[in-house]
């Protein structure tokens, strides 16, 4: 059974220290995000996670989306769609991946890019994240250029389809759509849809979309999504896992959260392995990943990582 993360890990950025640093710095070359980025992908390592991310540590999810896209800018911290939503001319997040490949690779030659892995276990790579274009949308203020949110999802979803072809190419290992708004019951899921079929459409590598919150309501809407694997919560919203009973996955794999990660309490090992019996006595191994409920950007970095060992044994203890 593959392990893997949802994204994010707490963040420590480095301010410039040596002079050549400082130099650095004076001339706006200076990247103090690479030394966060460098840690989550060694602790991930580390922990003993089989796909890992970058650890998403420069902004927040919307924010970093918003800050780059035409059309969006994010001011006194609020998102806001301003105008005629257009792909941007560079990748927003690739740099950050291929930065993470390298220093994978640099670890264990495992972790080296994409070229023509399987998720099977055993596999190891590093995933591309992007937000999914329902989310940015609804996490943002509309002003003076779209009337309706469905259409600026449309616009948002062929940006973004962009960066799913910049991240494959960067080496992800497969690429995961964070779509959190999903099973609130605000978005219209005929739309949602429609706009990850567009984010996935022509990639050669494997996708995922992540739907955080209570599914009961949504998850057999999300079984029709183009996508290969469908991720959400079971640790901090145990009643999830009824969702799994007597269901068509329809050949769809799913991302099994088993650790809370709204609380720096650190799961005991018996405690995560009961919870995956009993996704793997309702779904089998074969279907399953697993990974924690969400991002862990929040947690301290002890609980994160410790959090992240706990699981590993605990699949370890189960396979």
């Amino acid at each position: 059974m593959l392990t893997t993360v949802v994204g994010s890990y707490p963040s420590f950025p480095k301010a410039p220290s040596s002079i050549s640093e400082k130099v650095s710095s004076f001339f706006g070359t200076y990247d103090g995000y690479k030394p966060a980025i460098e840690l989550a992908v060694s602790d991930q390592i580390k922990a003993g996670i089989d796909i890992i991310s970058d650890g998403q540590v420069r902004a927040g999810m919307v924010e970093i989306f918003a800050q780059a896209i035409p059309g969006m800018i994010v001011e006194d911290k609020t998102p806001k769609i301003v105008g005629k939503i257009l792909p941007p001319q560079g990748s927003v997040v690739a740099s950050d991946l291929k930065f993470a490949i390298k220093i994978a690779e640099g670890i264990s030659k495992d972790y080296r890019s994409n070229s023509n892995k399987k998720l099977e276990k055993g596999v190891k790579g590093v995933k591309g994240i992007i937000t999914g274009p329902t989310t940015l949308v609804y996490s943002s203020r509309l002003e003076g250029f779209y009337r309706k949110k469905e259409d600026a999802i449309i616009d948002l979803a062929q940006a973004l389809k962009r960066e799913t072809e910049y991240l494959e190419k960067a080496g992800a290992v497969y690429i995961q759509i964070d779509e959190p708004f999903i099973s609130t019951g605000m978005v219209d899921i005929s739309t949602a849809k429609k706009a990850v079929e567009i984010v996935t459409k022509d990639l050669s590598i494997h996708t995922a979309m992540h739907v955080c919150g209570d599914v009961g309501e949504v998850f057999d809407k999300l079984l029709n999504f183009n996508v290969d694997i469908i991720d959400c919560e079971f640790a901090g919203i145990p009643e999830n896992i009824n969702v799994l009973e007597d269901m068509d996955l329809k050949g769809k794999k799913i991302g099994f959260g088993c650790l809370d990660t709204k609380t720096d309490i650190v799961e005991k090992k018996e405690e995560v392995e009961e919870l995956i019996k009993r996704g793997i006595d309702l779904i089998g191994a074969e279907n399953m990943f697993t990974d924690p409920d969400c991002g862990m950007r929040m947690r301290s970095r002890d609980a994160a990582f410790s959090k992240l060992k706990v699981m590993v044994e605990a699949v370890k203890g189960i396979d």
